[in-house]
């Protein structure tokens, strides 16, 4: 068994391949170490990477022996301040993504009632009226860039009505979180841009309750603070934004290259859930996820794994595990056995899910409807990702179509 991490061998969690040939990437790792592969992050840190489908549903499952608490990691000592994961993965994190115990299960009650009672017939009607604005702007030019025009700004604006925000604050918050998102010089800004809001949205809705998250959230905290609650309506914005937009990303380019999914291009609405379903399978959002902690010393898919170890979840290598896929040919239909928004107490709360899956769905059909040649304006091997290993999204989408005029909110 390997004891260490710097095993011969270990991967770097980094380089193109994880842009070009992920999955064949993944299968080489699990070739040639297994379902846990010793890898290194930036700076010759040393993790394990869990790939293995039974693997990461026991890492998962575990929540105790396999923590959420980062202050569990035994590399602390090693990693400096401007360590470039560290907005990912830092000694305190304090919302609810590195809460562990019976406060989480107490912080995650309360984000799931505040979602679960939001109304989804308006959740969809609101995406609706935004998809609409969107495709208003270039619906008469022939040509868009249907990720930068479209999927990177359509969901946040939804959750920010959904939160609680005004309409007028709504394209400021799209800035601003794609700001953060991208990492750029302007990146720290979007931050304060956004904590900045969320702290004035709760403020308001002290003083003026409605029938939106933050309320809803504010009626029912469980005993944490104010500022514990705009964490994590902070948390939630972001993690529901660009997954989300690459959901629709992902799924707008397998309809418009694969033939299998031709059909709902000329024929409406058909195949949009099965290519969504499809998406989660074989082109995931969220690749990989740091992470977990070993609360002791354990043994997982033939590691040795020290107390305060790292692991990383592969949720696409987990997807594309032979032993769960043996014909990764064959159209995964109804089957949401996909690690994509992760599994066990720490998964994406159900509602959520939900919510992200009324804008997506609701994103894509608009574009159908609204656009019914749209095609693409350039080769499909010319379309690139995003140079990571964590998210995966499409750069860009350039797409062509027969102009049509704007709806201007008369749908």
């Amino acid at each position: 068994m390997t004891q260490c991490p710097h095993a011969a061998g270990a991967v770097p969690l980094s380089g193109p391949r994880f842009q070009t040939e992920p999955a064949r990437l993944y299968r080489e790792i699990r070739r040639d170490h297994g379902a846990v592969a010793p890898i290194v992050l930036p700076g010759d840190i040393p993790a394990w990477l869990v790939l293995g489908y039974r693997e990461l549903h026991q890492v998962t499952g575990d929540p105790v022996l396999f923590s959420r608490d980062s202050k569990l990691w035994n590399q602390w000592s090693e990693i400096p301040e401007d360590w470039p994961l560290m907005p990912m993965i830092s000694r305190t994190q304090p919302s609810i993504l590195y809460t562990v115990g019976e406060r989480h299960s107490l912080r995650a009650a309360m984000i799931c009632e505040a979602l679960e009672a939001a109304n989804p017939f308006d959740l969809k009607k609101s995406t609706e009226a935004f998809a609409d604005e969107l495709v208003d702007g270039f619906c008469s030019a022939g040509t868009t860039d249907l990720v930068a025009a479209y999927a990177m700004l359509l969901p946040v604006r939804v959750l920010a009505k959904l939160y609680g925000f005004s309409d007028d604050r709504g394209p400021a918050l799209v800035t601003a979180m794609n700001d953060m998102i991208n990492g750029g010089p302007t990146a720290l800004a979007g931050q304060r841009h956004i904590a900045t809001s969320m702290y004035r949205l709760l403020a308001e809705r002290r003083e003026e309750p409605g029938d939106d998250v933050a309320t809803r959230m504010l009626a029912n905290t469980g005993g944490f603070t104010d500022e514990d609650v705009a964490r994590d309506l902070m948390v939630m914005m972001a993690a529901g934004h660009q997954p989300t937009s690459d959901w629709i990303g992902n799924s707008l380019r397998l309809m418009l290259t694969d033939d299998r999914f031709a059909a709902s291009l000329t024929g409406g609405r058909h195949s949009v859930g099965e290519a969504m379903n499809e998406v989660l399978w074989e082109d995931t959002p969220s690749q990989n996820i740091a992470g977990r902690w070993a609360s002791r010393d354990t043994h997982l898919g033939g590691r040795h794994i020290k107390a305060g170890d790292l692991l990383v979840l592969s949720l696409a290598g987990a997807n594309s595990d032979p032993q769960v896929r043996t014909d990764g040919s064959t159209l995964t239909g109804g089957n949401n056995a996909f690690f994509s928004f992760s599994h066990g107490e720490h998964r994406c709360p159900f509602p959520a899910q939900e919510i992200a899956e009324v804008i997506a769905r609701t994103a894509i059909e608009v574009i159908l409807d609204r656009l019914p040649d749209v095609d693409l304006a350039v080769p499909a091997d010319r379309l690139t990702r995003r140079p990571s290993p964590w998210l995966r999204g499409l750069t860009d989408l350039p797409v062509r179509f027969t102009p049509t005029p704007a709806l201007g909110g008369q749908r």
